[in-house]
């Protein structure tokens, strides 16, 4: 294969194929940097040459977790030291903290604690809208709307039904990790399979509820795995439009099990994690949106791929405690000043949006 002709096709808008992908994939020596040109001039006819980000709040709910996969440090057995789960008085106190910090999107985090039904996670969804009505509720995973299911004798259809009357305003497209079922029984065996993620990723797309895509890389899967990955994530998209962005996320090893007994290399390199960046929007002709996780990548580096065809910089989050536990440092807060300072040290706009990613009418991030 012929690296120039490939992206030069790519950003002509030829539809690369998976061989394709896995080649730029494997990208070596100062190539890297054309790979990220070609994703870079995809990016600015996509999305323009702004760079957006949402001012939201991680809200930790539990970390107490039926599957304990061996890439996180967050979860917990119910008898372990350190594990929590908050009641409604510690929810209502986080929520209102978010309130006071102005932000439009709470997201909801949590191991899939054994304990929770159907009903318990609609009474957290009743929590949150106590105080916060108007914000925007991103929360629960596949994996987590699986098991609420099975807990309480509902089909997954009607567990979302019931979500999203009850305030829930998109699914997060976690639980994904790698989307190939060899991977997943080494990494994360105790998830739902990945034809069960696709199915209920589908459903709420038919059900009006937007998702997030994320892919987990670095910790045993291989560069076709990748791609098989991304695969999927584009042909869900082109049957129901219903993804709001790719969420890239960079293994973080140092903690877990999976690198700790050898079974994992210690996450991706620099190149892989501006490659996975600018592959994906090459790849991923039908996503707009391309985000940066700053907490795992870190401030430099995350602004290397935004001009590798991100778009994106997440969010304020406030707090991330599963990137924390894994062993990432400075992965709680971004000052919105702070990403005001990357943006514009690379010749592009910053400007707050909503979930939806709507543009939001008060752009003052220098001031929040």
């Amino acid at each position: 294969m012929n690296l120039r002709s490939i992206l030069s096709d790519a950003v002509a808008g030829h539809r690369l194929s998976l061989q394709e992908a896995q080649f730029l994939l494997s990208t070596r020596g100062r190539a890297v940097f054309e790979v990220c040109s070609a994703a870079d001039r995809v990016r600015e006819e996509r999305a323009g040459p702004v760079v957006t980000y949402v001012r939201n709040q991680n809200l930790h709910l539990s970390n107490i977790c039926k599957n304990l996969c061996g890439f996180c440090a967050f979860g917990r057995k119910a008898t372990d030291p350190g594990a929590f789960c908050d009641d409604r008085d510690t929810v209502r106190q986080k929520v209102r903290l978010a309130l006071g910090r102005n932000v439009s999107e709470i997201c909801l985090l949590s191991g899939v604690n054994p304990e929770f039904d159907a009903a318990r996670y609609l009474e957290i969804l009743s929590w949150v809208k106590e105080d916060a009505p108007g914000v925007h509720v991103h929360a629960f995973s596949p994996d987590e709307v699986s098991h609420a299911a099975a807990r309480s004798g509902l089909t997954t259809r009607e567990v979302m039904e019931a979500m999203k009357r009850a305030g829930l305003g998109s699914l997060q497209g976690t639980a994904a990790e790698i989307l190939v079922d060899r991977v997943r029984a080494v990494i994360c065996p105790a998830k739902v399979p990945t034809a069960e993620w696709v199915r209920i990723i589908r459903e709420a797309h038919g059900l009006g509820i937007p998702t997030t895509a994320t892919i987990m890389y670095g910790s045993c899967e291989t560069p076709a795995d990748r791609v098989a990955h991304l695969s999927i994530l584009r042909e869900i998209q082109d049957d129901t439009g219903g993804f709001t962005e790719l969420v890239p996320l960079s293994y973080l090893h140092q903690n877990t099990r999976l690198f700790l007994e050898g079974r994992a290399p210690a996450g991706a390199t620099g190149r892989e994690d501006l490659l996975l960046t600018a592959v994906s929007r090459l790849f991923l002709d039908n996503f707009r949106n391309i985000q940066v996780s700053w907490g795992k990548l870190g401030v430099k580096l995350a602004q290397m791929a935004l001009l590798s065809g991100a778009n994106d910089l997440a969010g304020t989050m406030f707090s991330d405690d599963v990137s924390g536990e894994a062993g990432a440092s400075g992965a709680e807060f971004l000052d919105p000043r702070e990403m005001e300072r990357m943006v514009e040290d690379i010749g592009r706009v910053l400007r707050r949006r909503l979930t939806d990613y709507t543009l939001a009418d008060d752009q003052s991030p220098a001031h929040e």
